[in-house]
C-alpha cells in the first residue's frame, strides 16, 4: 500500500480543480502535485533564456528567408 493520501487528492483534483474522474486518474502524480502547487521543478524560463535558445533554434533559416 502505497503513503499517498488518495481520499485527500481526488478532493483536492476533482472537487477541488473540477477534474472529471477519467482526467484525475489519467495525471500522472507529479503531475497532480504540479496542479496543486506542490514543490518541485524549476522556476520559469528568465527572458535572456528565452533569447538564448531562440538564437540556437531560430524559426527560419537564411536559405528559407
Amino acid at each position: 500500500m502505497s503513503g499517498l493520501d488518495w481520499p485527500g487528492l481526488m478532493r483536492a483534483g476533482i472537487r477541488g480543480q473540477g477534474l472529471r474522474p477519467a482526467e484525475f486518474w489519467a495525471l500522472t502524480p507529479a503531475e497532480l502535485m504540479l496542479m496543486l502547487g506542490g514543490a518541485g521543478g524549476a522556476s520559469g524560463m528568465s527572458r535572456a533564456g528565452l533569447e538564448a535558445l531562440a538564437r540556437r533554434f531560430p524559426d527560419e533559416t537564411e536559405e528559407q528567408a
